[in-house]
């Protein structure tokens, strides 16, 4: 197989501004697998800084792929994953792109769509949340009434005036189902504390409210919190979630930061065995990310896929989140295919 792959500029709506910072323009990797018969795979990779990754670390981990992918059978997927994984440990994105593609290319060159290779159920799946990321308050307000459409919001808090955003957003919004996502930002205590005003405001769900590494303050917070608690950054892949029972009621999964499509599903059984609820989620990503991990949506209980609709112009089209329901392409492979306006052929370098 022959590797390319071209880095793109996203341009959320509105800046996107969560605990740890923002930004107002985001950068991704295409990355584009091409077989001997001319069958080419899409994947994206969306590095993101808190887990050490750039544009520049993802061009640098394709090219240390390339040598393998190059002589691999496309359908050999266990053995690439393997071996891409002794090359380098982390950068879960670029691995993440790669294992996008590949499934795109056996889905095309078996003309179904992956979610249908893994015997799955498109009429299963969950509604998906929109993220109201964190703005003034009269900003807060006009996003709100942007996404009237949606009927389940994700807020995000770790700022020193939570509960000020959090009635804003419940006065804007009476009817609409919030989750919140405190981003690692609060101690425990607080996030105790905060619990029970969240519950007071009708909130359904609290993700990840104490540092990633800090599992002891996740188990204090479920024990006692009203709300069901789940991990993000402190669950990255299959081995973490072992140590997270007890700890959570559920975990989030991201291709970015696990690395694979197949490690996500090893993710979902892995929660499911040890009693644990899944939701899955993504970064700020076109609609070519978004197909990929939209993929095991029929496995689970919540989702938050608004990463492209969060953008002022998606360079791609595949699944979406229209008014929350996702829907899944029926195209072969992810379904996804570049929009109308956008000619990707000219700007692939060889990795």
């Amino acid at each position: 197989m022959k590797l390319s792959h071209q880095t793109i500029e996203l341009n959320p709506t509105h800046p996107f501004v969560i605990a740890r910072g923002g930004y107002t323009h985001h950068r991704n990797v295409i990355v584009r697998l091409t077989d001997d018969d001319g069958v080419e795979g899409y994947g994206e990779a969306a590095p993101n800084r808190y887990y050490g990754e750039s544009v520049s670390t993802v061009i640098a981990a394709l090219g240390q792929f390339k040598p393998v992918l190059e002589r691999a059978d496309p359908f050999s997927l266990e053995a690439i994953e393997a071996h891409l994984n002794r090359i380098l440990r982390g950068n879960a994105s670029a691995k993440g792109a790669v294992s996008s593609a590949l499934h795109d290319l056996i889905g095309k060159r078996l003309g179904l769509p992956v979610y249908r290779l893994w015997g799955l159920d498109a009429s299963t799946v969950p509604q998906s949340s929109f993220t109201i990321a964190i703005a003034e308050n009269d900003e807060l307000e006009r996003r709100v009434a942007e996404a009237r459409d949606y009927p389940i919001l994700k807020i995000k808090l770790g700022t020193d005036r939570d509960t000020e955003i959090v009635r804003i957003i419940r006065n804007a919004a009476p009817e609409k189902r919030l989750r919140v996502d405190a981003n690692a930002a609060w101690t425990a205590k607080h996030a105790v504390k905060m619990s029970d005003f969240l519950a007071e405001q009708g909130v359904e769900m609290l993700e990840q409210p104490v540092p990633a590494n800090d599992i002891e303050g996740l188990r204090f917070v479920r024990k006692r919190s009203k709300l069901p608690v789940f991990a993000d950054e402190s669950c990255l892949v299959a081995t973490d979630v072992a140590k997270l029972a007890g700890a959570v009621d559920g975990i989030n999964i991201k291709l970015a930061k696990c690395g694979s499509l197949r490690e996500a599903l090893r993710m979902v059984h892995a929660a499911r065995a040890l009693d644990m609820q899944v939701m899955a989620g993504c970064m700020i990503e076109s609609s070519l990310g978004i197909s990929a991990i939209a993929q095991i949506s029929p496995l689970l209980d919540y989702a938050d896929f608004d990463g492209a609709a969060l953008l002022s112009s998606d360079p791609f089209r595949g699944a979406t989140i229209a008014g929350g329901s996702i829907r899944l392409s029926e195209e072969p492979g992810l379904g996804a295919t570049p929009a109308p306006s956008v000619d990707l052929s000219a700007a692939f370098q060889s990795a």
